[in-house]
């Protein structure tokens, strides 16, 4: 067991909210740093971002019974249900949107019906409030 500062942190990118492992060339750093990228770095958040968020939580509160919702309806209920184009497109910002709930504990996403680890999920993915 690694015991110090190389203890096994971990953190939520706040644009993306994928897993941040812990680095040695981070030791002095490590409080500083929030973005797993460069292009997490260079990306802003804006309004559609804390849209997609809402959205999720707001599509979940509505479900009965700790139901679960895909996270194209999250991005069909901003970008609008008429424009598939549009909405596809907003696919992988929602998945972040989610991955960052799912970061501040408020969300967990689950695959065949299991919690799995958002940052390496990979396919269809479902979201259930935790």
């Amino acid at each position: 067991m690694t015991t110090g500062a190389g203890a096994e942190r971990e953190k939520a990118c706040v644009c993306c909210g994928r897993r941040i492992v812990w680095r040695k060339k981070w030791e002095r750093d490590w409080e500083s740093v929030r973005y797993c990228s460069e292009k997490c770095r260079r990306t802003r958040m804006d309004e559609t971002d804390l849209a997609l968020e809402e959205a999720i939580v707001s599509l979940l509160r509505g479900r009965a019974g700790g139901g679960t919702i895909c996270p194209s309806e999250a991005a069909r209920a901003v970008a609008g249900d008429d424009d598939a184009e549009a909405w596809r497109a907003m696919m992988e910002r929602t998945r972040m949107a989610a991955r960052r709930l799912v970061a501040s504990k408020k969300v967990v996403m689950m695959q065949q019906g299991r919690v799995v680890d958002p940052s390496s999920a990979r396919g269809p993915v479902r979201i259930r409030l935790k």
